[in-house]
């Protein structure tokens, strides 16, 4: 008789245990106080939580504070609730940096422990709306024309949508659970035909692949087999053609293809619309490359790393890697002529067979180099290399970059008024 006492005995301790940790902190529809004391231990209590790394000084963190007090209660009422937490990053510097935090506010969702950057909105509506993704099945079930509208409504435009029309849902539930934190996926089971007419598919089984902010859409008829399949799903998590500014640049930051970069005097120009048309066609047919665009009017600086400006012959087209390499092709320095579609076409073809020059991105990661060297604190140090470059600049020695930037580096270390208005992270030498 002892083993079967000694046996409840341990499930009570396991018990109380489990129940001392869950009691340890108390959700009330308000936002976590968290320290270094508590930290892991939050972590690992939560299936899932966003975490705020905060400074009491930054004045981007004092404006998303309530922004993040308004969305706790709505998160928390989820049926797999979202907990919202914060932690004064600028006093607990461990925990900072354990989690490669340099900049404020920065926010981390830990979704089984294990942490992902948080790249959405921080308006306390859109947040919830983003949020919502993370926590939703893995593939929606969907029996009817409204059904179908009411889910790609509720899903909103930060992600793409893949709506499975007559197939069954393990035919994608692998691929959904690997692109989970990337898009949605959902199986319409029931549907009539204007669901075919305003999904613009013909017959089934057809994957069809949503872009809603861009309004664009991609039909798969099959083979529906996980190689196909799981090209389509992923060549689709991009458009067709990509507008590269700070949002978008970090949906770029984990791609393995390469970046077919076109840059124009003015993106919203009507010769930048059509040009944007024909890269579309290219897209279509050179899915291992990714295409993209930018304006010099709409930021000069980005453009300026692959040396184009306003005194720059535009459009410009060349293939950047990612990080402090692209490559132009010899003898298609600007697509200025009036064939456009033609000269595109020259330009992969002389990418494809190697007739390129390799160019290093223009000018320093200066950010990432300070930050790399001695670390945000220092601003004597700052103030000082500053003025060693200037002056190394004014004597026309400082030729070569310190450190080029990735596109992870880009987009960390340029700023915009764009960025600021959406509370984008404020640099701690700010």
């Amino acid at each position: 008789m002892r083993l079967p006492i000694i046996m409840l005995m341990l499930l009570c301790i396991s018990k109380t245990g489990i129940c001392s940790k869950a009691d340890e902190f108390k959700v009330d529809g308000k936002v976590l106080e968290l320290d270094e004391s508590n930290f892991d231990s939050a972590i690992s209590s939560f299936d899932y939580i966003l975490v705020d790394f905060y400074a009491p000084w930054c004045g981007h963190c004092k404006r998303l504070s309530p922004q993040l007090d308004e969305a706790v209660p709505v998160l928390a009422a989820l049926k797999e609730p979202i907990v919202i937490a914060k932690i004064n990053a600028d006093k607990f510097t461990r925990v900072a940096s354990k989690y490669d935090v340099d900049a404020y506010p920065t926010l981390k969702l830990f979704m089984h422990g294990v942490s992902m950057e948080y790249y959405g909105p921080r308006k306390a509506d859109l947040l919830v709306q983003y949020l919502k993704k993370f926590v939703a099945p893995d593939v929606t079930i969907l029996s009817s024309d409204t059904a179908i509208r009411d889910f790609v409504e509720a899903a909103g435009t930060f992600f793409p949508i893949y709506i499975g029309f007559g197939l069954n849902e393990t035919v994608i539930s692998n691929l959904a659970v690997k692109y989970k934190k990337k898009a949605w996926f959902c199986v319409a089971k029931d549907f009539s035909d204007d669901a075919m007419v305003l999904y613009d598919f013909d017959k089934v089984p057809a994957l069809v692949a949503l872009h809603p902010s861009y309004k664009q859409q991609s039909i798969f008829y099959g083979p529906f087999e996980d190689e196909f399949l799981g090209d389509f799903i992923k060549q689709n998590l991009l458009p067709l053609v990509v507008p590269l500014n700070h949002e978008t640049l970090k949906l770029l930051k984990d791609e393995e293809r390469k970046i077919v970069l076109t840059i124009t005097a003015d993106e919203n120009e009507d010769q930048s619309q059509n040009l944007i048309k024909l890269l579309k066609a290219a897209a279509s047919a050179n899915r291992d490359l990714v295409f993209g665009y930018v304006g010099v009017k709409q930021w000069e600086d980005f453009a300026d790393k692959f040396g184009a400006n306003e005194k720059t012959k535009l459009p410009k087209m060349i293939v950047w890697n990612g990080d402090e390499d692209y490559f132009s092709v010899i003898g298609i320095e600007s697509l200025d002529s009036d064939d456009q579609g033609s000269e595109i076409s020259r330009f992969l073809e002389g990418y494809r067979e190697g007739r390129t020059e390799r160019k290093r991105v223009k000018g320093p990661s200066f950010m990432g180099f300070i930050n790399s060297l001695i670390g945000i604190r220092s601003v004597y140090i700052i103030v000082f290399i500053v003025a060693m470059m200037m002056l190394i600049q004014s004597i026309g020695k400082d030729d070569e970059p310190l450190r080029v930037g990735s596109r992870d580096e880009v987009v960390r270390n340029e700023s915009s008024d764009a960025e600021s208005s959406q509370y984008g992270p404020e640099k701690k030498e700010d």
